[in-house]
């Protein structure tokens, strides 16, 4: 079971900073046309902004799974690095359970926020807003398979560069 969840961590952690990566970039040059046509053109386009308010909030949420994997977010950095033996293990259980139990209420009310919403949309293009907020409960879903393969796993990588 360790080896199939570590990987699926790493193809799941792969995909998504890759997706998150792609998204960085359509979002730097949906900016960059809306520069474009605002200034240069002088007409300025009516999706661009939304667009890439809503592929932001996609990209942080696949970028957290990676973050996560690597051990970079919501830790107690000195906790870890002072503690030996029992005190260490339980200090990482600790980390992961706070990690698992924010994010099962972030897909709760992830899930919630999606089915609130799915019948709105955007002003600028007719599509549900429920597909940006989706981004919610399906990146902490992710988030959570990568803070288990972490505790499996520990990278630390974040921890030894911290000195």
């Amino acid at each position: 079971m360790r080896r199939f969840i570590l990987r699926l961590d790493r193809w799941l952690t792969g995909l998504c900073l890759t997706v998150a990566c792609l998204l960085l970039a359509t979002i730097s040059c949906l900016g960059l046309w809306q520069v474009t046509s605002r200034f240069v053109l002088e007409q300025p386009s009516t999706w661009t902004e939304e667009s890439m308010r809503r592929l932001l909030i996609w990209m942080v949420m696949l970028g957290v799974v990676a973050s996560l994997r690597q051990g970079a977010l919501v830790s107690v950095d000195l906790m870890l690095r002072l503690s030996r033996g029992a005190f260490h293990q339980m200090v990482r259980w600790i980390i992961t359970v706070v990690n698992l139990t924010f994010l099962s209420v972030l897909i709760w009310f992830g899930i919630d926020l999606v089915w609130r919403v799915r019948f709105q949309t955007f002003a600028s293009m007719e599509i549900s807003m429920g597909w940006a907020y989706a981004a919610l409960p399906v990146g902490a879903a992710l988030a959570v398979i990568a803070v288990i393969a972490y505790h499996l796993d520990p990278r630390n990588e974040e921890l030894a560069a911290a000195q």
